[in-house]
């Protein structure tokens, strides 16, 4: 007790020295030459002994002493008046533009869905309830702390950018840039005083060591207190927390518990004060105590006494720095001044980057201080916010690496502000042109990941640690918000940086492109299943980054030429193993073609193909621009080799028709969950239906024939189809016929399929609409379910609300249970039974309820396709593959196998897909005939089905005996449909000849002649103009082809069909 009153004694004598009033004190300041110097030892008399109680401290007289003896002395020199006076005069000057309230954890947000920008843009309840986004869609979020309001951020809103209480020239507020009208003389004190307390905070915030203060600051006698600090961690739970500081500081429950409470929410606490023997003792017994096999021990320091005083003054004099820059903008622009000046003649950066750099060693009450400072000063002035990311972006890899290896949340890291600068359209624009940001935040991701690479430097997520791949996906969502907010405006900087990035993001996807490969189990079991949600999950998150690399590239003609270039060679690279791999020769039907040898069913194969999929959707957005005919400028026909392009899709989707067919089921659960999200809405747009895109690319510009002898060949059936196949083997007779039903399915895909804008003559409001209708047509369904079915872009919209209405009815839910829309009837004649994002359960039901409500209505139960829009232009032979030879084989097939009482290779769902695709062919030809003359239509699928096959008889004569088939009563309808689709087409073949025989034969009749003839010139100027487009397009198009199969002769040496020849099948190693 003597001791305290001796040291109380000492501080009343220091404290004499100085001038016992603030005014005082501010003239004394004023006059000395260096203000630094002289604050500083006002700070080490002082601070020690306010801060003297750190076990158990009186918080109130602790804030009247430092507001008394340093903030209001600070205040009076910084204004030179009254600071009471001065201050109440800015306050009521105005209000600032921004709001720029800083979010606690747990507080409501608002994002107008209308009009945000982007689903980051939110507001705080005040600026929301008094603006005109609360009359809007929107949506309310809880913060996870440390976001801000953007009120009054013109670049995060397209309407509405300020609430009643921010609105410009209201009265109380500023116009221009709310600048306060401070005098010179203000302004001058600012830059001498702020300088001081920024590098103040700067350098005790991250002063490392333990026992001695800055030589500026050791004035007074050194005394012997020291604390044991326990610092928090996100490792340890409460409890085991707790039972480590009773069992080492032999305490109560009681005061564990508010030691515990207190570190959780500060980040730090004193937990023992004496002697520094003392407190390192307890340290060690802490960390004895805490430490298990499974975990790190607690991190524990032992502090000085006056070290933890100036640290904690540190933090309260950024609260005031704070509280003084929310008054004038001119405050604020002098912070970021100081805080970005780099000292002359040092190597160390300017003070904020130092903060920034120390932010992961930081606990967790210095950074929220830290970061609110960030905010009120650098993130309220758009100037300084472009200086502050330029920083941020420099130190980029170093601040993610120190995040990464950190185990603080997300919430309050430093590296959580990027949300806050790479959202903002102009800055985004700024970093990529002058730091080429995209490829810093890509070169991190692969900086980061290397322990997750094989010797074929492929990813391979195998016993990954979930924590450390969770902070990864931050360094993705970076990714995200760079690229949200598409340029209007393209520099030839941008498009180069842009570009650079691209090719960086590719190294990536290089990475993961054929990454966790498997093969097929036989025999015994799969041991232990692999880890494969890893995978799938960064799949997940590149989702909507690939769809908006793709959307930026198709932005610029010239730029989309350039990245399908880039990505076409990076494709390439990957497929080098293959390419060198030996060579079978396939001959089926008299035609012939020259593939690797491969089979899904023996070699690697892999689910991951992220580049084969980018280069699908830059071939759709080619097309969309109709660019296509330029691409040979930039990829040679001898390069394209889109064999190669369409191998690995193919081999993706023979995976799963195989996992279908229980031919991979000793491989697990693992390989099954996979193939459900490759199909799933989370995942198709990038993996699914990408791979059906490049099987249509594939049809486009391949010879038919040899593209669906290559389908044969990839799905194993070729043998399935030849005529002498015999087995009593009834698994593998179930096998085939799964494998059939699938192969048939995604021809029709590859054929029906036209709802992509780029693919067919589609709008997205189309095909959103589409998947409505088809999610209607299994059961009415609530809002909530119908969005869970749709997929979301990257402002987390699906279009649903835009369209909803226009193919459905809203049902007011009644006395129980919830509303549901039902669909319009006019919408059903757009059901499609092989819609190909149903499930099979969907597919069944969907089936189901059509044919029933048919029946209701005493319709028949034929569910034939709906008329499919027009391909694009790129797309156009596509349809070449319905009136292939090997396609009327296979179809022949199908039917003749159902009408062969001894055959057991063939089944109804089979029978289905065959008249699916049948009914395909006709409309197709339909379409055309009714479009054009008869002469001018080169789709013959009516003259091709009715030629005579091996058996003596032609499709339509089939079809005659499978409708007569008992066990076949439920086809009857569709059966019925397609032969009156075969007389139509026949009919509208004739109706052309007798209409040109007709007009000659009848000239005494002048009227009817002269009107026919009228039409007839209109109709042929009309079709003349429409063949002569069609056919410069099919010039262009057709290019490709042809210079692809003269350049690969060998490859595509054809025999042609000899007549009574029977089918064969040959394969010869090479």
């Amino acid at each position: 007790m003597a001791d305290e009153e001796a040291g109380s004694a000492e501080r009343m004598e220091i404290c004499s020295e100085l001038p016992q009033t603030p005014q005082r004190l501010a003239s004394w300041w004023d006059q000395q030459v260096d203000f630094y110097t002289a604050f500083l030892h006002h700070l080490a008399q002082l601070v020690p002994e306010i801060y003297f109680a750190e076990m158990d401290p009186d918080l109130e007289k602790q804030e009247e002493s430092v507001q008394m003896s340093i903030f209001t002395p600070l205040e009076w020199y910084l204004f030179g008046e009254d600071p009471d006076i001065c201050l109440e005069k800015l306050k009521h000057s105005g209000a600032f533009q921004l709001c720029g309230k800083v979010f606690k954890s747990g507080e409501t947000t608002y994002s107008c869905r209308d009009c945000a920008i982007d689903p980051t843009c939110v507001l705080c309840m005040d600026c929301f309830q008094n603006s005109v986004h609360k009359n809007h869609r929107y949506k309310m979020h809880t913060s996870t702390g440390g976001g801000f309001c953007d009120c009054g951020d013109i670049e995060a809103w397209k309407t509405g950018p300020f609430c009643v209480n921010h609105e410009p020239g209201r009265a109380g507020t500023i116009k221009e840039n709310s600048r306060c009208p401070l005098n010179e003389e203000v302004i001058a004190q600012a830059r001498k005083i702020f300088p001081s307390v920024i590098k103040y905070i700067v350098e005790m915030t991250i002063w490392e060591e333990e026992k001695e203060l800055p030589p500026e600051l050791q004035i007074r006698k050194k005394n012997e207190r020291y604390y044991c600090v326990l610092f928090n961690d996100e490792h340890h739970s409460y409890d085991h927390v707790i039972y480590s500081l009773q069992r080492a500081l032999d305490c109560e429950l009681t005061e564990a518990q508010l030691h515990t409470t207190a570190i959780d929410r500060e980040g730090r606490r004193a937990v023992k004060a004496g002697g520094y023997a003392a407190c390192q003792e307890a340290k060690e017994d802490i960390k004895s105590h805490s430490e298990n096999v499974s975990q790190h021990p607690l991190h524990v320091e032992v502090l000085h006494s006056e070290i933890m005083a100036h640290q904690k003054f540190a933090l309260r004099l950024g609260s005031w720095m704070n509280k003084i820059m929310s008054y004038s903008s001119d405050f604020r622009q002098i912070f970021c001044q100081a805080c970005l000046r780099e000292e002359p003649g040092s190597e160390n950066p300017c003070l904020i980057s130092r903060l920034m750099l120390w932010d992961a060693k930081l606990y967790k009450g210095a950074r929220k201080i830290i970061h609110e400072l960030i905010f009120s000063s650098f993130f309220m002035e758009m100037e300084y916010k472009k200086l502050f990311a330029m920083e941020f972006v420099k130190y980029y890899k170093q601040l993610q690496k120190e995040y990464i290896s950190d185990d603080h949340d997300r919430s309050i890291s430093i590296t959580a502000l990027s949300v806050q600068m790479f959202t903002v359209p102009t800055l985004a624009r700024h970093l990529i042109e002058e730091q080429n940001v995209i490829s810093v935040i890509t070169e991190t991701l692969l900086e980061v990941l290397p322990e997750y690479l094989d010797r074929n430097n492929k990813f391979n997520f195998q016993g990954y640690s979930q924590d450390k791949l969770g902070r990864v996906y931050a360094v993705i969502c970076d990714l995200k918000y760079i690229l949200i907010s598409k340029p209007t405006i393209w520099t030839e900087r941008l498009r180069m940086q842009f570009l650079e990035g691209f090719r960086s993001f590719l190294k990536i996807l290089t990475c993961m492109q054929g990454m966790e490969e498997i093969r097929r189990q036989v025999g015994q079991h799969i041991e232990v299943d692999p880890d494969w949600e890893a995978a799938i999950a960064i799949q997940m998150q590149l989702k909507n980054i690939l769809l908006m690399f793709q959307e930026w590239c198709a932005c610029d003609e010239e730029l989309l030429l350039v990245a399908y270039k880039e990505c076409h060679k990076a494709v390439m690279r990957c497929s080098t193993s293959f390419m060198s791999s030996s060579k079978t020769v396939v001959q089926f039907c008299g035609h012939s073609l020259e593939t690797k040898s491969y089979r899904v069913s023996e070699d690697l194969v892999s689910i991951h193909l992220p580049l084969s999929r980018t280069l699908a959707g830059l071939h759709v957005r080619l097309s969309r621009l109709g660019a296509i005919s330029r691409l040979h400028e930039f990829v040679s026909f001898e390069d394209f080799q889109v064999e190669v392009l369409v191998e690995y899709p193919l081999r993706c989707l023979v995976l799963v028709a195989q996992v279908v067919a229980e031919m991979w089921r000793r491989n697990g659960l693992s390989l099954i969950s996979q193939v459900f999200y490759y199909q799933d809405v989370k995942c198709r747009e990038e993996m699914y239906d990408k791979d059906i895109i490049m099987l249509q690319i594939g049809a486009s510009l391949m010879d038919p024939n040899k593209f669906l002898l290559l389908v044969l060949q990839r799905y194993e059936l070729a043998e399935a189809f030849n005529k002498t196949v015999s087995t009593k083997d009834q698994d593998l007779i179930k096998q085939y016929n799964t494998l059939i039903e699938e192969m048939l399915q995604v021809l029709i895909y590859i054929v029906g399929e036209r709802y992509v804008p780029g693919v067919g003559n589609v709008t997205k409001e189309e095909v959103t609409m589409r998947e409505i209708i088809h999610l209607l047509c299994i059961e009415p369904m609530p809002h909530s379910a119908i969005a869970k079915n749709l997929p979301e872009n990257e402002n987390n919209e699906t279009g649903l609300e835009n369209v909803i209405n226009k193919v459905a009815t809203f049902k007011k839910p009644g006395v129980s249970g919830h509303g549901v829309y039902e669909l319009k009837d006019e919408s059903l004649k757009d059901f499609n039974v092989y819609f190909y994002h149903y499930s099979k359960t969907q597919h069944s039901k969907a089936e189901h309820m059509q044919k029933k409500r048919r029946k209701q209505e005493n319709k028949d139960e034929a569910l034939p396709p709906p008329p499919p829009p027009e391909f694009c232009p790129a797309f156009s032979k596509v349809i070449n593959l319905l009136n292939c030879d090997i396609m009327m084989y296979i179809l022949r097939t199908v039917f003749e196998r159902a009408i062969d009482t001894d055959s057991n290779l063939w089944t109804e769902g089979m029978l289905q897909m065959a008249f699916h695709i049948l009914a395909l062919g006709l409309l197709e030809e339909k379409q055309q005939l009714q479009k054009a003359p008869e002469e001018e239509v080169t789709f013959d699928f009516y003259h091709k089905a009715s030629r005579l096959g091996s058996s003596a008889m032609n499709i339509h004569i089939l079809l005659e005996k499978l409708k007569g088939i008992p066990q076949l009563e439920g086809q009857k309808d569709m059966i019925t449909w397609l032969l009156q689709m075969f007389d139509t087409v026949k009919r509208l073949r004739e109706k052309s000849c007798l209409i040109v025989a007709t007009t000659s034969g009848l000239e005494s009749i002048k009227n009817d002649e002269i009107t026919h003839d009228k039409e007839k010139a209109e109709r042929k100027r009309k079709a003349e103009a429409a063949r002569l487009h069609r056919q410069k397009i099919m010039a262009q198009m057709s290019a490709l082809q042809k210079n692809f199969i003269e350049t690969h002769k060998l490859m595509y040496d054809n025999t042609s069909e000899m007549p009574g020849k029977e089918d064969s099948i040959m394969e010869e190693e090479r």
